[in-house]
């Protein structure tokens, strides 16, 4: 039997406050490291760039439903820029420089990217970088569409109204317009960027006013070509339509109109979706679907794309360069040249005119006939000289 001393009940009541000590302190350093891991962890999850907690249109790509119809429009986008940039080169060879061939091969080259990177976004939907790439890419490739129908409806003012047309504010006021778009483009693609690394809800209040923005100025440049073309129909005219390019002039404006339609349907379907209050991306609405994605985007672009191919533009539209002031697009400003007796005689769908140096045969298909008695004209010129003894220089026949 043990007899319990004082110097031993103070020795045992010592060694328990120190196991009680020891196990206070191993339990708080265990607490205060496990709540290290969990706010460690937490952060890690929540770095920039942010992944988006708002629905957009088309929503994230999936492998089963994106990656097959992305790679049918990536094979239509590689046909276009083929198709595209053959006219641009052979028309290069003969000397008719239409730069809009090259614009829309561009316009296709970028959206066989915008496609490789949704279906790579497709592969890896956690990975933020490349989700922000390829909402750039979908929203940066069509301004060079918008682009190129305003180089069209210029050209048509011009023609019709060539006092208003050639008008020194009239030509800055486009120049103005292209500085402008671009502006616009570089302002899209920051606040795009900027949104995905802050959580500050007024930045990304500020950053969505701006793509609203942006986007309704979109909208504006993709409608102006039909309301220059409209106005310029609706505005008496004081002189003759002058012709450029091949086909008639109203054929020109119902291309210009078809495509401007288009466009401004897909600008203004885009900018009306953000326009609706934001939802969650687990509850997005119907114009967030895939369709609503590829239709008022691909779709759209590449009944444009088309269009343009089947109608031949860089015959249509097509001006003589270098070409400054009223008369230079029907090439009556050029120095008057002698034609020949065997220049008189003109096949069906060549125009006979003094100086004009433009070739128009190429056209020829898409035109119904050649101008009313133009080649009549031709053949009655060529039997009065002969009538009269007088060569193609008007001197008399030795």
């Amino acid at each position: 039997m043990t007899v319990i001393t004082p110097d031993l009940n103070a020795r045992l009541i010592g060694r328990q406050e120190n196991q009680s000590v020891g196990f206070s302190l191993s339990s708080l350093h265990q607490i205060r490291y496990t709540d290290f891991s969990f706010s460690s962890q937490a952060s890690s999850q929540q770095h920039a760039p942010y992944p988006p907690q708002n629905a957009s249109l088309g929503l994230t790509p999936t492998v089963d439903v994106d990656v097959p119809i992305t790679t049918v429009f990536l094979v239509l986008f590689m046909l276009g820029a083929i198709a595209h940039m053959t006219i641009f080169q052979v028309n290069k060879r003969r000397g008719h420089k239409f730069i809009m061939s090259a614009m829309m091969f561009g316009f296709c080259i970028s959206r066989i990217t915008t496609c490789v990177m949704r279906i790579v976004w497709a592969t890896r939907p956690n990975h933020v970088p490349i989700a922000i790439a390829a909402q750039i890419f979908v929203a940066a490739g069509v301004v060079l569409l918008f682009v190129i129908n305003l180089i069209f409806a210029q050209r048509i003012v011009r023609a019709s109204h060539p006092n208003s047309g050639w008008h020194p504010i009239f030509s800055k006021f486009f120049v103005f317009l292209y500085v402008w778009v671009v502006i616009t483009l570089i302002m899209l693609i920051t606040v795009l960027v900027q949104s995905f690394y802050t959580l500050n809800k007024n930045t990304l209040r500020i950053d969505h006013d701006l793509q609203l923005y942006g986007q309704t100025v979109y909208v504006v440049v993709a409608f102006l070509p039909i309301l220059l073309v409209l106005g310029g129909l609706v505005i008496p005219r004081n002189t003759r339509v002058e012709k450029f390019g091949s086909g008639r002039f109203r054929y020109k404006i119902y291309i210009l109109l078809l495509s401007a339609v288009l466009l401004t349907l897909g600008a203004a379907f885009r900018v009306g979706v953000n326009y609706k209050s934001p939802r969650p991306r687990n509850d997005p609405a119907w114009y967030h679907s895939k369709a609503c994605f590829y239709i008022f985007n691909f779709v759209v672009e590449l009944a444009v794309i088309g269009l343009y191919i089947l109608v031949r533009v860089d015959l249509r539209f097509y001006v003589p360069n270098g070409s400054r002031r009223a008369g230079d697009y029907s090439g009556r400003n050029l120095p008057e040249k002698k034609i020949s007796d065997e220049s008189l005689r003109t096949t069906v769908g060549e125009e006979v005119t003094s100086g004009l140096g433009r070739i128009i045969s190429e056209g020829t298909i898409f035109d119904e006939a050649p101008e009313e008695g133009m080649e009549h004209e031709a053949e009655h010129e060529l039997s009065e000289r002969k009538k009269n003894g007088l060569t193609s220089d008007g001197e008399n026949a030795v």
